[in-house]
């Protein structure tokens, strides 16, 4: 088949689906993989073939409180689904659909009869179970919990109403609202699987038919690829270090980050390694390096604990890993991750950005590294994540369209 991934964010929104693609293309599929940003080296790496979807995450500055995120996100998607129906060139027998671009890709699925098939790398639909990812983690009981999910989908489809309505209309389609076209999707089990492990996320018994835990969507990482040699090197020349880094989050505060990460690390008498990142974390020192992007399967399991923003994927890859954490959420989800990983033990209590401190770092740094049952219980979930495929599953699912082509997956 001829599969197109659409996807749209940050790297850690684009990166888990290399390695699906990869998955795919062994198995004999011509896979191309959609996404916003400068990520064709990425993807075209993981040998794949790359369009570039219209919309820059970058070009709409840094997210605040929750109605900034709101706005935003409108300004976000409204970019996306400008140029959106350009990517998905005649010839695509299969979309994969991250949950950043399913609200657009079903108004694509109903134009041209492509089926599609929900690939996603955070648990949205509503359930007893938590409250929203988005809208932070104190449990509002199970009726609660049901009643805010369902609204912060209803936020989410006021987000890509406006986009919505101009790609039915570029696509010769009647008027048919964000909302309704989800209720159409849900009332047809639309299939989604969930590129998380059960080890963080059980599957919610009251979750829709359709609607699984498949596993880590792990990024490609080439047979050929090696670490820096000056890393190397680092990583030689003395106990395991902590990596220390934020992803795409806390852009323009890398000269405090940088400062209070140094401190820290050497209050806790620790060696240290600085991940750039959007933030531009940088030192250098007998005890401290700085890297930019390297693969954490190669790096994460050389380390003593990870500090990170809680994202989903380096949350992921650090258990994987059997690393112990510090969580340091900024948005979105990041607050869920964070309370899972304390949830399981693998890390103590968040600290969140806004109140991290050289002081508090260095206190979570030394109950990490000192006490055995954070590393435990991170080993204890590297096995239980051993024994998942997840993109061995969306291969399977794939392979029954395949087979069977028009019946559900």
């Amino acid at each position: 088949m001829r599969i197109l991934i659409a996807t749209a964010g940050s790297l850690g929104d684009v990166a888990p689906y290399t390695g699906i693609g990869a998955g795919l293309a062994r198995a004999g599929h011509e896979v191309t993989l959609a996404a916003t940003g400068g990520f064709a080296s990425l993807v075209q790496d993981a040998g794949l073939g790359f369009r570039r979807l219209p919309a820059d995450p970058r070009a709409h500055g840094k997210a605040g409180g929750r109605r900034e995120l709101m706005r935003t996100a409108a300004a976000f998607v409204t970019e996306l689904g400008r140029g959106f129906a350009d990517a998905v060139a005649d010839g695509t027998d299969l979309l994969l659909l991250s949950a950043t671009t399913a609200q657009l890709g079903w108004h694509l699925t109903e134009a041209t009869g492509i089926p599609s098939l929900g690939v996603y790398l955070q648990p949205t639909a509503p359930t007893g179970d938590f409250p929203p990812v988005v809208t932070g983690t104190r449990s509002l009981g199970r009726t609660g919990n049901r009643a805010a999910g369902r609204f912060a989908l209803r936020m989410a489809d006021r987000v890509y109403e406006p986009a919505v309505a101009a790609l039915r209309r570029r696509l010769g389609l009647p008027p048919l609202s964000a909302a309704a076209m989800r209720r159409r999707r849900e009332e047809a089990d639309w299939p989604v699987l969930h590129g998380f492990s059960t080890a963080l996320v059980p599957r919610p018994a009251d979750w829709r038919p359709g609607l699984e835990v498949a596993g880590t969507f792990w990024p490609h990482v080439g047979s050929g690829e090696r670490l820096p040699a000056a890393l190397e090197d680092f990583l030689a020349a003395g106990p395991r270090p902590v990596l220390v880094g934020f992803g795409s989050m806390a852009s323009g505060e890398g000269e405090r980050l940088s400062e209070l990460a140094v401190h820290a690390l050497r209050r806790a008498g620790l060696r240290g390694i600085l991940q750039s990142g959007a933030a531009g974390l940088c030192a250098e020192g007998d005890d401290v390096i700085t890297v930019g992007e390297v693969p954490h399967a190669l790096l994460f399991p050389r380390l003593a604990a990870v500090v990170h923003h809680a994202g989903a994927g380096t949350t992921a890859a650090a258990l994987r890993a059997g690393v112990p954490a510090v969580a340091v959420p900024v948005t979105a989800d990041q607050p869920f991750w964070a309370a899972r990983l304390a949830a399981l033990g693998a890390a103590p209590e968040p600290i969140p950005l806004r109140a991290l401190t050289a002081e508090r770092l260095a206190v979570a740094l030394d109950l990490v590294t000192s006490r055995q049952t954070y590393a435990r219980a991170a080993a204890g979930a590297a096995r239980h994540m051993a024994g998942e495929d997840g993109a061995g599953l969306v291969a399977k699912a794939v392979e029954r369209l395949v087979r069977a082509p028009g019946t559900p997956v």
